[in-house]
């Protein structure tokens, strides 16, 4: 695989490039590369330097990712390479997200064998995942058109750093938006990735449903001390029911120890259920607990007469009544797409 692949979302500016594709509108001089560590100015044009190469190959269920929603009991073809636009302390995956491209990681993967062993493997879409995909917009758009002419889906397991020419430079190629929302103060983002603001997660994240038609769940990992506050909380599930719809699965999970916040206690058990309890006084009729072992947590519940639509153990779908898209009791159609 070239790795001198051409990049796209990037304009000259002196003897330097400005990149588009994230909020960190990097100034990449000759010969060196934006904060993802994966964007290089060579002799004046910017060059994406994962384009076909992955750290990471795995078939998961797509409750994994997690994903509850969108076609679910399926397995995900997912491919994650090098770098992020983040750093954030409590990353479980710092080992490649905090990679370069020298780290020995890398292995080529080109877009059509992505999706012959996807196929191969009995996967029903492709997953973009384990680092950051935004940065490697031009091998995910590629893959996902091929993905599309072959009937398989597509997911983004994000940050959601992104601009808006970036989001629509993947327009139709994505079918999933699985956005982490970390917390609704830029406090939190300074604290927690190492970004100032918040706010062009959430305007992004609005776009891909909007603008672009894409399934969106949001997953807020809740850490002490941080973004684990009422106020907080309840301004995300607010935010979430104001723009993104009362529909649109919220999934809480549990910090544990790690890293940077290695000296932060787990999420109290407690906590999370007050965050449910917030999500669902808000009006948001899915709100599940993750990282947690809480019976019935990950269900999913008809949210007009309280039946057992989809029963969850681990990632596993282990029971479903939603056969025709309904509620077998009440017939309240279902949300979740088959």
């Amino acid at each position: 695989m070239d790795s001198t692949h051409r990049a796209d979302l990037w304009h000259e500016e002196g003897d330097a490039i400005r990149c588009e594709l994230c909020p960190h509108a990097c100034r990449i001089r000759p010969d060196a590369t934006g904060v993802c560590g994966v964007r290089r100015n060579e002799a004046g044009t910017l060059v994406a330097l994962t384009y076909g190469r992955v750290s990471s190959v795995a078939v998961d269920p797509i409750e994994k990712k997690p994903v509850f929603h969108f076609h679910p009991g399926t397995l995900a073809f997912s491919i994650g390479s090098v770098g992020c636009t983040m750093r954030c302390g409590h990353c479980q995956n710092w080992q490649i997200s905090r990679a370069d491209t020298n780290s020995g990681l890398l292995h080529e993967l080109p877009p059509t064998r992505v999706v012959e062993l996807a196929i191969e493997n009995g996967c029903a879409g492709i997953a973009y995942t384990y680092n950051e995909p935004v940065i490697q917009a031009e091998y995910v758009r590629d893959t996902s058109v091929l993905a599309h002419e072959k009937g398989l889906y597509t997911v983004m397991v994000t940050n959601g750093y992104i601009t808006s020419a970036g989001l629509d430079y993947l327009g139709g190629a994505i079918d999933v938006w699985r956005v982490d929302v970390k917390g609704m103060t830029d406090h939190a983002y300074r604290t927690l990735c190492r970004v100032p603001s918040v706010e062009p997660v959430l305007q992004a994240a609005e776009r891909a449903k909007r603008v672009h038609g894409m399934h969106v769940e949001v997953v807020t990992n809740v850490v002490p001390g941080i973004n684990d506050d009422e106020a907080q909380l309840s301004s995300l599930a607010d935010w979430i029911v104001r723009v993104l719809g009362v529909d649109t699965p919220w999934h809480i999970t549990r910090f544990f120890p790690y890293l940077d916040f290695a000296d932060v206690p787990p999420t109290p058990l407690a906590t999370l259920r007050r965050a449910r309890e917030i999500g669902r006084g808000a009006g948001l009729h899915y709100v599940y607990l993750g990282n947690v072992s809480e019976p019935g947590g990950e269900d999913t519940l008809c949210p007009e007469c309280g039946t057992l639509l989809l029963g969850r153990e681990g990632f596993a779908v282990t029971g479903t009544a939603t056969a025709g898209g309904t509620c077998p009791t009440c017939g309240r159609r279902s949300d979740i797409i088959q």
